[in-house]
């Protein structure tokens, strides 16, 4: 009975133990880059807001390699925050969003020279919003071709 009950709490200690390493782990996320003939996808940790990439590569009498690309300027670990990428629906982007899922930054990250390169953080400004006339529509990426209107 002394043995049995040895074993239970070398157990606990050992379950225990293996919870305490799993929670400090860093936690990522995976976002594949929304264009579509490109085969990147990109890793946040979300607690840092790091952000690196990945892609398949071709390499003559292999299988293929796996291409990684390290931050760069603007992609290493920010103010620690609740970070998340997004993707565009953009076919053509190759580039994702990180996100400040606490503070509402925004910044677009992208590989640029064999690294992954993020815009500087931002966040809408309300005051932005109102500079525009109120009547007026935009008419960047319309197809109508329709001018914005004038107030």
């Amino acid at each position: 009975m002394r043995l049995f009950g040895c074993a239970a709490v070398a157990s606990m200690v050992l379950a225990l133990g293996g919870l305490a390493g799993s929670a400090l782990a860093a936690s990522y996320d995976f976002v594949p880059a929304p264009q579509t003939d490109l085969n990147r996808i990109y890793r946040i940790d979300r607690v840092t807001g790091e952000v690196s990439s990945c892609q398949y590569g071709l390499q003559e009498g292999t299988i293929g390699v796996t291409l990684c690309f390290s931050p760069g300027e603007g992609a290493g670990a920010q103010q620690p925050g609740e970070y998340g990428l997004v993707a565009s629906r953009h076919e053509r982007e190759g580039g994702v969003f990180r996100v400040n899922f606490r503070t509402g930054e925004m910044s677009i990250c992208y590989v640029f020279d064999e690294r992954v390169v993020c815009t500087p953080q931002a966040r809408p400004s309300t005051a932005a919003s109102t500079l525009a006339p109120s009547g007026a529509t935009p008419s960047v990426g319309s197809d109508s071709g329709a001018s914005p209107q004038k107030p």
